[in-house]
């Protein structure tokens, strides 16, 4: 079963609040479920280890 990230996720992994997300630009979502966005695990790992600033220290 694949398991998607929710935005409250994401920003859990990110260590920032949910409306912090509206700031950053994030990557297209693996799926959509009516508005609802989610994204893999690995896709944002991957975007976050290459964007500038906070992700690249990790």
């Amino acid at each position: 079963m694949i398991r998607y990230l929710s935005r409250s996720e994401v920003a859990a992994i990110l260590g920032v609040k949910p409306d912090t997300l509206n700031r950053y630009n994030l990557p297209e979502p693996d799926a959509m479920i009516g508005r609802a966005r989610g994204w893999l695990p690995e896709t944002i790992e991957a975007w976050d280890a290459s964007r500038p600033g906070r992700g690249n220290w990790r």
